[in-house]
């Protein structure tokens, strides 16, 4: 390899991504949420979304225990709740920032889209995990923006 990881991750950060805060309440657990930008489609039939989770995660061993979770797209108002949950140590879901949603995962409110997953598989992906959700329900917010990150700064659409 003629390249560290700090260059590959700046490599990647070229690429402009969606926010998401992705949330869970598994058994044992508050409800809570983390920010990423590793949410992609996969499949439409059956409906299957993924993210990764870094292995060294806090947030590993609820995750580990979660039959289910949220994907929940955020648009440019919420970038607070973006720096508030990619915070260590800080992801239990205040209470107004969230409903349950019809399956039972914590939901944002206002997102742009929110995807309520069971989760179909997971897949070891290096120092991440990956986990793959079949969508069970979703729900979009037709009149949001994006929230976008790219290059290590947030920005939107023009």
């Amino acid at each position: 390899m003629s390249f560290d990881s700090r260059e590959f991750r700046d490599a990647l950060g070229s690429f402009a991504t969606g926010v998401c805060v992705i949330t869970a309440n598994p058994e044992g657990y508050q409800p809570f949420g983390m920010t990423v930008n590793s949410f992609a489609s996969v499949s439409l039939d059956p409906a299957l979304i993924l993210w990764s989770l870094q292995n060294n995660s806090e947030c590993m061993p609820a995750f580990d225990k979660a039959d289910r979770f949220a994907v929940n797209v955020l648009t440019t108002e919420q970038q607070d709740l973006s720096n508030l949950y990619a915070k260590k140590g800080d992801h239990q879901l205040a209470a107004e920032h969230f409903r349950l949603g019809k399956t039972g995962s914590p939901v944002l409110r206002g997102a742009l889209t929110t995807f309520e997953c069971k989760i179909w598989a997971r897949h070891p992906g290096g120092d991440h995990l990956i986990l793959v959700g079949e969508v069970e329900e979703m729900s979009t917010n037709p009149n949001g923006k994006p929230l976008l990150f790219h290059s290590g700064s947030y920005g939107e659409l023009r």
